[in-house]
């Protein structure tokens, strides 16, 4: 691709070569693109002009300073509508998200969360147990499939009180069919979703096996006449303050279904990249040992441990620096403004990559190298906020990301005092960048038992 001239300063791609080189491979697009041309970069993507940043302050300045000009209005969000209708992470913004924010935010608070430690260990204690065999047997398995089904029992049971784990199979077949087919849509819009084509028919019957799913669980929920305190109850229990009125079951189905595919499949995704890069980098792999016999000394960990369990979190965020889950994002300007110097017209759309941010030369040295240590608290604090972006930031940071934190720092210290993950050879992993960012083909291991 051949640069582009400037105009008001910023570089202008040519449209055709532009979405050519964002269809055939759009992390290397995103990631090489501030090379070429800067950290603001104006193309179009079809008929939307999109402004590329590529800079913490700029990124900043949409989610923080100016957040409520930009809203979640774009064609991106808009793909994921059918699937999610207007969840949380879905809604545009306003009061109506901040309402919906409000009655879920006490679901997140972190002693609730901290309750949720022990069914964290006992769902992954009932994985390992099943490990067993594959130990006994060498036999080799795919660990992404594995993340897949643990994430979604611990999800389902903490927020739901429902463990699904007798229908995973059934839900990931179709949210894997759902997932390309949005990528594919995004490149090919056409025709829209309600011409009966074959590819069409395809992603409704995904997205029918999906709603049965989360209506199930709202049907025997209210036919239940047993008492839970969890996230669901609170949504069922919740009342408009002027009309009295409850949700209703879309609106119910919208929340749960958000939950349901935020809360696992994001900390799937991740946990399988760290074992993939645990299992390339036996130097860091011997440190986390060594903190795990330190702290816990062959023992269940706990949330209490987790403070001191300080290089097996840095070894999970950078991790996700690498190959963060939710690795582009877009926002729609509803009124002029300007970024980096750059006028950013109204109705137009700005793009960002956590993939190509999370590599930036002027604050991540070596970006491609997995370093744990960048993430202790001495380094991280000379870094910008924004340069590290795996949950977002501002008013619309990820409900869920201290969640996913203890999760994940529960489940690695787990799985690391028994086992040792080996890859297995001559097996291509490289990432695909669907809804979110999976290991194409996933991640084939065996075991080695450490004790």
């Amino acid at each position: 691709m051949k640069k582009s001239p400037l105009l008001n300063n910023r570089p202008v791609l040519r449209t055709l070569n532009s979405l050519r080189d964002f269809q055939r491979n759009p992390l290397h697009f995103l990631a090489t693109l501030g090379d070429r041309y800067g950290d603001m970069v104006e193309i179009r993507i079809f008929f939307w002009p999109v402004f590329i940043i590529n800079h913490p302050d700029y990124i900043k300045h949409v989610l923080q300073d100016n957040h409520r000009n930009y809203n979640k209005n774009v064609p991106i969000m808009n793909l994921f509508r059918p699937l999610l209708g207007n969840g949380l992470v879905t809604n545009y913004g306003g009061e109506s998200w901040l309402q919906q924010r409000r009655l879920m935010q006490p679901a997140f608070h972190r002693q609730r969360i901290a309750e949720l430690g022990t069914l964290i260990t006992t769902s992954t204690n009932a994985m390992l147990e099943r490990w067993d065999d594959y130990a006994l047997k060498n036999q080799s398995f795919d660990v992404a499939g594995e993340m897949m089904h643990l994430t979604l029992r611990i999800v389902s049971t903490a927020l739901f009180n429902r463990d699904v784990s007798s229908r995973t199979e059934v839900f990931e077949e179709a949210f894997l069919q759902i997932n390309g087919f949005l990528l594919e849509y995004f490149n090919r819009p056409f025709p829209p979703l309600k011409v009966p084509t074959p590819r069409n028919r395809r992603f409704w019957a995904a997205l029918r096996t999906l709603d049965s799913f989360v209506y199930d669980i709202l049907r025997e929920r209210r036919q239940s006449k047993e008492h839970y305190e969890d996230l669901l109850s609170l949504l069922m229990q919740a009342r408009d303050e002027e009309t009295g009125q409850g949700m209703s079951d879309q609106q119910l189905r919208d929340e749960v279904m958000t939950l349901l595919v935020a809360g696992h499949e994001t900390a799937a995704n991740a946990l399988t990249w760290c074992w993939y890069l645990l299992a390339q980098h036996k130097e860091v792999e011997q440190r986390l040992h060594e903190e795990l016999d330190q702290v816990l000394g062959g023992c269940l960990p706990t949330v209490a441990d987790l403070p001191r369990l300080a290089y097996t979190r840095m070894i999970f965020e950078e991790a996700m620096r690498l190959y963060p889950p939710i690795w582009i994002a877009m926002r729609k300007v509803l009124q002029d403004d300007e970024i980096g110097g750059c006028r950013i017209p109204a109705n137009t759309y700005v793009l960002w990559s956590s993939y190509a941010v999370h590599r930036h030369p002027d604050f991540w040295e070596q970006p491609e190298h997995f370093a744990p240590e960048r993430f202790s608290s001495e380094r991280a604090s000379s870094r910008p906020r924004h340069a590290y972006i795996p949950f977002s930031h501002g008013p619309r940071l990820c409900i869920g990301n201290t969640f996913a934190l203890t999760e994940a720092q529960l489940i690695i210290a787990m799985v690391v005092q028994r086992y040792k993950l080996v890859l297995v050879p001559d097996q291509l992993i490289e990432p695909e960048p669907l809804v979110t960012l999976r290991p194409r083909n996933g991640v084939h291991i065996t075991l080695q038992p450490r004790r």
